[in-house]
């Protein structure tokens, strides 16, 4: 008899875990989007929309047999998950896979390709207009669409400020002070250890030049900022207490074969989960390999006896354009330091595109 697996979210680990099942079970993904969404590629959507398509992977193309259900989970039982529009789905196994909101353009705002597709291109249309431009916040997200303004308008100037003491605390200094090197012949201009007094008048995205004042009273002009701060785990579906509670950020609390505590027939993966790391795609990746072998080693009968265990130390590959940009990975020594180079090959050059494309199947550009 065949068994359902339900999988809500189709983000970097839920629709991985749907593609890797979808020939072992009836698996039913829920997503409100048409697409997967690589968002890697985002911030370079917004720098060159002509390139943006590469970045969504319809469902329909991607997924042979599962079912796509264009919908959003209200809430989740141990049977199964209430959808927004009312419908209910039965569920014998059950993946928690939803992730975490951005602000845009980190993340699309838009549910459809082509929505999206024409908010890049509206966001383009304002940033090519704009000379100089503010970015808030220094983290990943921050830099890399420092990076993508650079390589395609050297000329701009880019100012990026954030109350951050230090940039990529916790990794190698080798890292950190490449990153800063980069970051100087790029000509960015990276003020730490101050905020603003307010924030900019204007819509974040939207042309309008403004004058900020720093926590430290410096005065700051610029045409166009942005948003690049802010994280917040998709989880509210979960607020009714049916399945489990929510750690205080929303988080929920997993064992080390990625089962949500209390049940072994379901699963969290990604954002959603308590594992002490860092919220990236690359984990969530790993999370879903784990749970994929382990609920088809339970659909033919054995015992989840995968496990997921973090590393000691954070990872990244954080382009600076399509050829900069700092890496540290895991290696047998611990974690290493990697050239502007290699994060090119891996990352850089095209935001995984290729690695997708495989997996996935054909971009919607």
């Amino acid at each position: 008899m065949s068994r359902t697996v339900v999988v809500i979210g189709g983000g970097y680990g839920g629709a991985s875990v749907a593609k890797a099942l979808e020939e072992e079970a009836d698996v039913v993904l829920v997503d409100p989007r048409d697409a997967f969404v690589n968002v890697a590629g985002s911030l370079r959507a917004v720098a060159q929309p002509d390139w943006a398509g590469n970045m969504f992977f319809p469902f329909d193309t991607m997924l042979t047999r599962a079912t796509v259900i264009r919908d959003r989970a209200v809430s989740v039982d141990a049977e199964g998950v209430t959808l927004a529009s009312g419908r209910r789905v039965a569920a014998d196994y059950l993946v928690l896979a939803t992730g975490s909101r951005y602000a845009y353009p980190a993340h699309p705002a838009a549910d459809s390709v082509d929505e999206a597709l024409n908010d890049f291109r509206r966001t383009h249309k304002e940033l090519a207009g704009s000379d100089r431009v503010l970015i808030l916040g220094a983290g990943p997200v921050g830099l890399e669409l420092a990076g993508e303004i650079k390589e395609v308008w050297p000329d701009k100037q880019v100012t990026v400020v954030a109350p951050a003491e230090e940039l990529l605390p916790g990794f190698q200094p080798e890292v950190r002070a490449d990153l800063q090197r980069q970051l100087a012949e790029l000509g960015v201009d990276v003020r730490l250890g101050t905020g603003l007094v307010a924030p900019p008048s204007n819509r974040p995205g939207e042309t309008g030049t403004f004058t900020v004042t720093t926590t430290g009273g410096d005065r700051i002009t610029a045409d166009i900022w942005f948003r690049a701060f802010g994280t917040n785990v998709n989880s509210d579906y979960l607020a009714d207490g049916k399945l489990t509670t929510r750690t205080p950020d929303g988080a929920v609390r997993v064992t080390d074969t990625l089962n949500v505590a209390g049940y072994d027939h379901v699963y969290a993966v990604g954002d959603i989960t308590d594992v002490p790391e860092a919220k990236m795609a690359g984990y969530a990746m790993q999370h879903a390999e784990v749970v994929a072998k382990n609920i088809t080693a339970q659909l033919r009968g054995g015992e989840p006896t995968e496990t997921y265990q973090p590393l000691p130390f954070p990872m990244i590959l954080l382009p600076l354009g399509s050829g900069g940009g700092v890496g540290q990975l895991p290696s047998p020594d611990g974690p290493s330091v990697v050239t502007a180079d290699i994060v090119r090959q891996y990352k850089g050059a095209d935001l995984f595109t290729g690695r997708f494309t495989e997996q996935f199947g054909p971009t919607a550009g």
